[in-house]
């Protein structure tokens, strides 16, 4: 293989690989310095000009001219007067003798074969830094990806515009998410890693930040920065709150982010499959944030705790159940988005709707008090709190045992019968 021809392939497959010229060049004279340096220990007297667009190459080797009966004569960079004056009959000593070395007659075959494979590896190993450069940039952005395989583990594998490969792993997914093989698949850039060399670009549609930028592409109040999103929590493809402030009295946020007839909010819903979501006016006032975060529970007051980090919220009866949501979503959600504890309690204005109802601390005599507090702990005070929640919900809002559930619920069921 002569210079031209291993120049030209080169260049071709970088071109694929949309390398730049001046990046090429560099590759090229490293490539070929490696070579120069393998077969005569060192290059510091080589100069070596390259044209890709030609496909030509030429090696100059720069050597001094010495005395014929000389000593220790290096023949890398020296060169004895009767050797020199064979290339030119007027050169002497202490004169620079500039000589073209040849890649087909100076360099062996597998030396040239060697620099055509390392060529080809620092084109890839510059494709795939470039490609994680490009990506580590990127993150937090909002990305399109065409599935191509989707793994026995569920992990999702896609393709950009540019047929590189992007990662959506089980754990980013929404777990109602279900595609196939050629679904354009929407997704946020979540982190970039190299791993032994090769970039790995993990997307995730499970992340708050995912939420927030479907928010700026829907709403262009958002994107222009008037109205600003505070704070994103969510539970994936169940319930999500958003809290949105306005930098403009006249622009209503909340109305703004839903959209007339909730046109905004629809499309972000039908792409986290019909997670609900509530957006939220942020305010200064914790007490007024946390009333519209429990939303739509209506509260009656609130007591806070600041240096313990909680919130007593105290609600009518029939508004419980609806502060803390299915599974308790609602309450979980709204502690998160005011960074507090919330705890409820039923509020005790008017005693004679409980005239039916047995308050829980009469059980005290079947029922340990340590348990009986963790019930108020959570807002439920009476028999038909407990018994209105649903053992599930009763067994992940306490900390207790199952079998303490089973049994309390046995004693308070008894009652009624």
């Amino acid at each position: 293989m002569d210079a031209s021809t291993l120049i030209e392939s080169f260049t071709e497959f970088a071109k694929q690989k949309n390398i730049d010229r001046p990046t090429m060049i560099r590759i090229l004279e490293d490539v070929f310095r490696t070579m120069i340096k393998k077969k005569y220990h060192s290059d510091e007297n080589f100069n070596i000009v390259i044209n890709v667009d030609k496909g030509d190459l030429e090696i100059l080797r720069y050597r001094q001219v010495v005395a014929d009966d000389a000593e220790d004569i290096d023949p890398n960079t020296q060169i004895t007067l009767s050797e020199a004056k064979k290339i030119a009959p007027d050169f002497e000593e202490g004169e620079e003798v500039a000589e073209n070395v040849s890649i087909d007659g100076d360099f062996g075959r597998r030396l040239v074969q060697t620099a055509r494979q390392t060529l080809i590896q620092k084109i890839k190993d510059l494709e795939k830094e470039l490609l994680f450069q490009k990506y580590k940039d990127k993150v937090g952005e909002i990305i399109t990806g065409e599935v191509y395989q989707i793994l026995p583990n569920k992990e999702i594998l896609l393709l950009d515009a540019d047929k590189k490969e992007l990662i959506l792993p089980k754990s980013e997914q929404i777990y109602k998410d279900r595609f196939r093989k050629g679904d354009n698949v929407k997704a946020i850039i979540h982190r970039v890693e190299m791993i032994n060399g090769t970039p790995k670009i993990i997307l995730s549609r499970t992340s708050p930040l995912f939420l927030e930028k479907l928010f700026e592409n829907e709403v262009p109040e958002v994107f222009d920065g008037v109205i600003t999103i505070r704070k994103v929590v969510r539970e994936p493809g169940e319930r999500a709150k958003v809290a949105v402030e306005s930098y403009d009295d006249r622009i209503d946020p909340v109305g703004a982010c839903v959209g007339m007839k909730g046109s905004r909010i629809h499309s972000i819903v039908r792409e986290l499959d019909n997670e609900n979501i509530d957006v939220i006016n942020y305010t200064d006032n914790v007490e007024l944030f946390i009333s519209r975060a429990l939303s739509p529970a209506k509260i009656t007051s609130i007591k806070i705790d600041a240096d313990k980090g909680r919130a007593s919220v105290f609600l009518k009866r029939d508004q419980v159940s609806l502060a803390i949501g299915k599974g308790g979503q609602n309450i979980k959600l709204a502690g998160k988005l005011v960074g507090l504890e919330i705890d409820v309690f039923r509020d005790q204005e008017n005693p004679e709707e409980d005239e039916e109802d047995v308050d829980l601390e009469e059980f005290g005599d079947v029922i340990d008090q340590w348990i009986i507090d963790e019930f108020h702990r959570i807002g439920l005070d009476t028999a038909k709190d407990v018994l209105n929640m649903s053992r599930e919900l009763l067994i992940k809002r306490t900390d207790l045992e199952e079998e303490t559930i089973d049994f309390v619920l046995d004693i308070l069921k008894k009652e009624f019968e």
